[in-house]
């Protein structure tokens, strides 16, 4: 490091120290992320990293557990009364931070918010045709169609107090991206196990523990306060120096140096994220001196190129033996992951030669190849290792590696012959969200996320029927059945679940999950 680049460094540190200091005492646990929060409207954004911080003060009818199991919240029971009724008993004796009673018409109010055409989170929900008041402690959401996971969307819709929102006209939800504010941007009143204090955005937001939760503290915290840290050097340097307890992420190449430090170490655990790589399948590629034919139309062409990619370098190398190579396109916790088919072919760069020759490619071609160099855990450093790898059987691939937002606008419009993309199935946490966003054939409503025009008519089937079966373990079974179709015809080529690294400092307690989302009314300090 420069002297120069030492002083910015201190600096940053002096600054961020001056805007940390505040009531570091017991049981306050101070935290930063990478981002801020986008806003207090829980119905505002999709950022997942916003949705999981509202958690602490919003709550919604269902929650994961820190096992990432559906569990009651703010309904203590529900049955499908009819296939496309769901009727929810609500939970008795609940308030809102503000002290008033939270009933049916709260839910109701909540719901319609989080559906309005012009809600950011609409397709959080997408099944829901209405909600209705049975009485003051029992509602139904009638569904457009039977839905298996509708209770997992439910996790992401947080409940609003109706009277709170009618004092501060607030009934429809703000729109952060579109420039659409509200009083609840920047104000909350929510059932959660913490209350906001106070809000600076884009420097320092406090929560503090609600006294009056319904449930049954699982934490010992007073407090949270949050700084949103950009920097990857000031966060670490913070959290070294003990003003901060807690820091998310890690950065892969600074683990070893936190958990050699005194007084901190890094959590790391796999995440539900996995990285893959889609092919265009049309019938011409974008960037290629072919111009009459497009080789990733042929099975043996994307096998070879799988084949050719050695996954264990590249864990070792570039991700620190901190990933988990994948053979499928889910993570193990994602239901429909069936670990017998979780196999990777063998690297060999003779026989995917071999089968390039086979398919008419003796020497190979040119390809696109569009990755992000912003977004996933040394996206940019896997796509270049992968470019060598596939130089070695005569594929010129010619990588573009650009800010996400530039990569994501080029991969959706179609104009990418292999391209980058991670998935995480949230918050389905279903293997149905990969059929139908990734696998199923571009229409109206599915494949949203398949530009490459991949097509299984076997796939398309199943994702059909997996959408309304009520049947667990048939439903698992035609999920797992569509996940060995799209391995043996190569419809994407998976390569691992990204790893998540969070830092604390000794005596600090937090479950990880492979959702990156902190569950602090899980946490502990000493």
């Amino acid at each position: 490091m420069t002297i120069s680049n030492r002083l910015k460094t201190g600096l940053a540190v002096s600054v961020m120290a001056a805007l940390l200091a505040g009531t570091a005492g017991a049981n306050t646990l101070r935290m930063a992320d990478s981002t801020d929060i986008a806003a207090m409207d829980p119905h505002s954004m999709t950022e997942s990293n916003t949705i999981g911080f509202l958690n602490h003060v919003y709550e919604g009818l269902v929650r994961y557990n820190d096992k990432l199991e559906v569990e009651p919240a703010l309904a203590t029971g529900w049955e499908f009364v009819e296939p496309t009724r769901l009727r929810f008993s609500l939970r008795e004796g609940v308030s809102f931070h503000n002290g008033n009673p939270f009933t049916a018409d709260d839910v109701v109010a909540s719901l319609n918010r989080a559906a309005h055409e012009s809600s950011p989170v609409k397709s959080n929900i997408p099944g829901m045709k209405a909600v209705e008041k049975v009485d003051d402690f029992t509602v139904d959401l009638v569904l457009a169609g039977p839905d298996p996971i509708v209770l997992n969307y439910l996790t992401n819709i947080l409940v609003l107090d109706r009277e709170w929102m009618e004092e501060h006209d607030a009934l429809l939800p703000a729109d952060v991206r579109g420039g659409r504010e509200g009083y609840a941007v920047a104000n909350s009143n929510g059932t959660g196990p913490f209350k906001l204090e106070s809000r600076q955005p884009d420097a320092r937001t406090v929560l503090t523990v609600n006294e009056g939760w319904w449930d049954e503290p699982k934490h010992n915290l007073a407090r949270i306060e949050f700084s949103p840290i950009g920097s990857d050097a000031t966060r670490i340097a913070a959290l070294l120096s003990g003003e901060l307890d807690f820091i998310t992420p890690a950065p892969l190449q600074d683990v070893e140096r936190i958990d050699r430090s005194e007084g901190a170490s890094a959590i790391i655990a796999p995440a539900l994220r996995t990285i893959m790589l889609g092919m265009n399948q049309h019938e011409k590629l974008h960037n290629s001196n072919l111009t009459d034919s497009n080789p990733l139309q042929d099975q043996r062409v994307r096998l070879a190129m799988w084949k050719a990619i050695d996954m264990d370098l590249i864990r070792q190398k570039i991700m620190r033996e901190m990933s988990r190579n994948s053979g499928l396109l889910v993570a193990p916790a994602v239901p429909g992951y069936d670990a017998a088919l979780d196999v990777i072919p063998q690297t060999d760069a003779e026989a995917a030669k071999a089968l390039l020759a086979e398919a008419g490619y003796p020497d190979g071609f040119e390809v696109g190849f569009d990755c992000p160099n912003d977004r996933y855990v040394n996206d940019e450093e896997i796509c270049q290792a992968i470019t060598a790898m596939w130089s070695r059987i005569g594929v010129d691939a010619q990588l573009n590696a650009q800010t996400k937002s530039k990569h994501f606008e080029k991969v959706l419009s179609g104009n990418t012959d292999i391209f980058m993309v991670g998935w995480a199935t949230l918050p389905m946490l279903d293997t149905y969200s990969v059929m139908s966003a990734l696998l199923h054939t571009p229409s109206d409503r599915m494949g949203a996320w398949n530009p490459g025009g991949y097509k299984s008519s076997a796939i398309d089937e199943l994702t059909a029927k997996v959408a309304v079966e009520l049947d667990p373990a048939k439903r698992t079974a035609m999920m797992s059945e569509a996940l060995k179709i799209a391995r043996d015809d190569v419809a994407m080529i998976p390569l691992h679940q990204q790893p998540l690294a969070w830092a604390v400092r000794d005596g600090v307690s937090i479950p990880i999950t492979a959702d990156n989302k902190p569950r602090l009314w899980y946490a502990m300090v000493e």
